[in-house]
């Protein structure tokens, strides 16, 4: 399944809503730490495609089927692709910069991810591992004042 995105930044706030509906068809319920974590990864994706390409993008869910192995283990894929062939660069900002963490949250909160070369654009993707019946831990919370940390990373709810 994939949702075209405009090269608008209004337009990261529809993938979220796409990833939580998608997700909720899947069983994935919304209050799980797993979509929490999902929606948030696909939020910085999106945003890093509309904001430093200026291109259009599609962002990609796949969702397993079904459980498929013993340990009861399935992985959930997010993958987004625009038109730049730029490759993706992380940065480290100090704790004023508004901005420039999005693919540190990518490499702390994703099981994998990567990007490649695909035509004229690139692929972004980052996968998180579900184990059927194991309690994932919850995001540490926040204060009350939007702001929440997951993983030793703060970001703002929205």
């Amino acid at each position: 399944m994939q949702l075209e995105v405009r090269p608008d930044p209004s337009e990261v706030g529809r993938a979220r809503r796409w990833v939580r509906a998608r997700l909720a068809g899947a069983g994935i319920r919304t209050d799980e730490p797993l979509a929490e974590t999902l929606v948030l990864l696909a939020s910085e994706l999106v945003t890093n495609a509309v904001v430093h390409t200026g291109c259009s993008a599609v962002l990609r869910l796949v969702l397993p089927g079904a459980v498929t192995d013993e340990a009861g283990e399935a992985t959930v894929r997010l993958e987004v692709d625009d038109a730049s062939d730029r490759a993706p660069v992380p940065r480290w900002v100090d704790g004023d910069a508004t901005g420039g963490r999005g693919l540190a949250l990518v490499d702390g909160l994703a099981d994998r991810w990567g990007w490649s070369r695909e035509g004229t654009g690139k692929r972004i993707w980052c996968e998180l591992d579900r184990a059927a019946g194991r309690e994932e831990a919850a995001p540490a919370g926040g204060d009350g004042d939007g702001a929440e940390t997951y993983g030793g990373f703060a970001y703002e709810v929205v």
